[in-house]
């Protein structure tokens, strides 16, 4: 047996056994996974409602049904940034304002220098909160009824260290239709589901451990305020996560949580629109280039490399294929999302998930990164 052919057996047996690994740890979190109660107690808080809306006139408006329709809530009040739209978002936002909870506010021009939009419009919209829990809603989220009260359940329920939550991001359930959305979506919940230890994570003090999902997030305003909100990441194309960890690095403690059953949220209708968003924020999330080549290089030699080897008549390439699957299939029945086939196209995801990279990573060098009709520096 040549040099060549032992590594490319030893790379089917390290990327089989390591998947196979990777799903029992996905199975031990699962079990683990914090869900928010179906009825949940009336909260006497205030909240606020914070939804910063930029060309969201196709969502808005079924955004703002779900808000208003919440219930075991006492105080609510609904605030919307309309972030410079020019689709009529403002328009939609208008024919709500009869209802005495929800204010329309402008936005107040380009975000100043360093300050992405939506960060921007973010802080801006928490200023003129008036709640002690901030809940920061994207515009294209659909509420269940009980979401808002199941939220503030989550915020006072003690973790096993007795400690209390100040923030929580409960993940919605996530739409997929189409070829492209369905191919690269369910990565999303799949990734920190497989990845990252759920219950190590909400104890521990580590800022690498956190995981958050900015479509649906609430946090106490004395929380927020305490990490100077979002001006410390006013420059982080992920901002979500990055708030958590900076509450980390405090002491507090945030949480994350499976919200399929609270919200669903609809990001993207066809590969264009996934590659568009995708491009704009994933060279952020592996800290560098060599840090994405080292994440994708594993992923590539965990779920490619044992598919590739089992279409050869490999047994342990099937087995490591069908881990990887397994894992995927457990996830998506956990979060009410598509299972089989789109299970099966596991390896074409993770490719997916590449080449999305690689073009995030040539977007930035050239300076083409854009979101919404704004430059992303």
């Amino acid at each position: 047996m040549t040099s060549l052919a032992r590594a490319a057996r030893w790379s089917v047996w390290a990327g089989s056994a390591a998947a196979t690994i990777a799903t029992a740890h996905t199975l031990i979190n699962l079990t683990n996974l914090r869900t928010p109660s179906k009825s949940p107690p009336t909260s006497t808080r205030r909240v606020s409602v914070l939804i910063p809306a930029r060309d969201e006139a196709g969502n808005i408006g079924r955004c703002l049904t779900s808000v208003l329709a919440q219930q075991g809530v006492e105080g609510v009040e609904v605030l919307v940034l309309d972030d410079r739209s020019t689709d009529g978002t403002e328009q939609v936002v208008k024919h709500f304002t009869n209802d005495a909870r929800v204010s329309l506010l402008q936005g107040l021009g380009e975000p100043p220098q360093g300050w992405l939009g939506k960060n921007w419009a973010c802080w801006n919209l928490a200023q003129a909160a008036t709640g002690d829990v901030l809940v920061f809603l994207d515009a294209d989220v659909v509420l269940e009824p009980h979401a808002l009260a199941a939220c503030l359940d989550l915020l006072q329920k003690p973790l096993a260290d007795g400690s209390v939550p100040v923030a929580v991001s409960p993940y919605p359930r996530q739409i997929a239709d189409g070829p492209g959305p369905r191919l690269v979506q369910p990565l999303l919940q799949w990734s920190w589901l497989t990845f990252l230890p759920l219950r190590l994570a909400e104890t521990s003090p580590r800022p690498s451990l956190a995981a958050a999902n900015g479509q649906l997030l609430a946090i106490t305003r004395e929380a927020y305020d305490s990490i100077d909100g979002h001006r410390c990441v006013r420059s982080e194309v992920i901002e979500d996560v990055a708030l958590f960890r900076n509450l980390k690095r405090q002491g507090q403690v945030p949480l994350i949580a499976d919200g399929t059953s609270l919200a669903t949220c609809h990001m993207y209708d066809d590969w264009a629109e996934v590659r568009e968003g995708y491009t704009k924020s994933l060279w952020s999330a592996f800290g560098s280039k060599a840090g994405a080549a080292g994440v994708l290089g594993l992923l590539s030699l965990m779920y490619v490399v044992p598919a590739i080897a089992a279409l050869r008549g490999s047994r342990i390439g099937m087995l490591g294929y069908a881990a990887g699957v397994a894992g995927r299939v457990a996830v998506g029945r956990c979060v009410n999302g598509r299972v089989l086939p789109d299970a099966l196209a596991h390896p074409a995801s993770v490719l997916a998930l590449g080449y999305l990279t690689a073009q995030s990573f040539r977007s930035r060098s050239r300076g083409h990164l854009q979101w919404k009709g704004r430059p992303v520096r």
